[in-house]
């Protein structure tokens, strides 16, 4: 077991989304941390074990919970308004209490309204952020799809981005001059390629940034509103790919207000709202309560029993 120092912590703080593939290739993270009154607690360690023989869970979620602390400037009153203004510290719990496992070969589609926690929870899972309670582990290698274009430079060629996006997501040199041409082909972009990223309209960056993304063959993706790159005809193949990438990876989640998308493509659903897990079933379970509770307008309390 390794556990980081606290330069270590400090240092990979300043980078989430490095730490993120740093820590999840080649086994699980395991993320442990207890809230306190006061100052906010240091970033939790992460430990490494030997999980190679677990065969029949990619995820597991024990007692998440995800707090934010937020500072404000405030003017209550006019006199105040003339003087000073006051500074106060909001916490905000983005997740509270979710627990969940994710068995091999699950689809788990996320769905709740915007707030409710959705991309905060594929964050923690990806290890880009730390839960402030509870336990995360992941099996496997994780990829994600929350921001296409990470790590892109606008005034490098489109072929020479495929090169930086690859490093970006943590592959190899050796790995990424691999699959760098099978990359820039399904892309799609012709001679553009070799133009700078800059001259791209907003479908081609789309269609580059989702190609280098899906070209990771991670064991487990997660994906975050991302299925809408370029037009009809190239969607149509991005949405065979993430089918593909499904049937091949370990586990997939999928966050998307595209209820039908989730009822497609799930096998399992997860509705969340205001931090809280509402309902853990089959899409097809989960969409209807969440749509009687979208058109009938009921409060959180009276769907604790569904």
């Amino acid at each position: 077991m390794i556990s980081l120092s606290a330069s270590e912590q400090a240092r990979d703080a300043a980078s989430g989304e490095q730490r993120a593939d740093r820590f999840s290739v080649g086994g699980t993270f395991s993320v442990r941390s207890h809230r306190s009154r006061g100052p906010a607690p240091a970033r939790p360690a992460f430990d490494y074990r030997d999980n190679t023989g677990r065969t029949d869970l990619a995820a597991s979620v024990q007692n998440l919970s995800v707090t934010y602390r937020t500072r404000f400037e405030r003017v209550p009153t006019f006199k105040k308004a003339i003087t000073r203004r006051q500074r106060s510290v909001v916490e905000i719990e983005a997740l509270r209490g979710v627990t969940f496992d994710v068995p091999v070969g699950t689809t788990m589609g996320i769905i709740g309204s915007n707030g409710a926690g959705k991309s905060t929870l594929l964050r923690t899972l990806a290890g880009i952020l730390s839960p402030t309670e509870g336990r995360v582990e992941v099996w496997g290698r994780a990829s994600t799809l929350l921001a296409l274009g990470v790590g892109f430079n606008i005034n490098l060629s489109g072929r020479e981005n495929v090169r930086l996006g690859g490093l970006a997501a943590g592959l190899s040199r050796r790995e990424v001059e691999e699959r760098a041409e099978e990359i820039a082909e399904w892309a799609e972009l012709g001679e553009f390629i070799d133009a700078p990223l800059r001259t791209y309209s907003s479908g081609m960056f789309s269609r580059l940034a989702f190609s280098v993304a899906v070209h990771m063959r991670p064991d487990i993706l997660m994906v975050d509103e991302a299925l809408s790159a370029g037009d009809a005809k190239f969607r149509a193949k991005a949405d065979a790919k993430m089918a593909e990438l499904r049937d091949s990876a370990r586990a997939m989640f999928l966050v998307s207000h595209g209820l039908g998308s989730i009822q497609e493509m799930c096998t399992d659903c997860l509705w969340l709202h205001k931090g809280r897990v509402m309902m853990h079933a089959s899409p097809v379970e989960c969409i209807k309560a969440y749509t009687e509770f979208v058109k009938v307008g009921r409060t959180p309390s009276t769907m604790e029993d569904l």
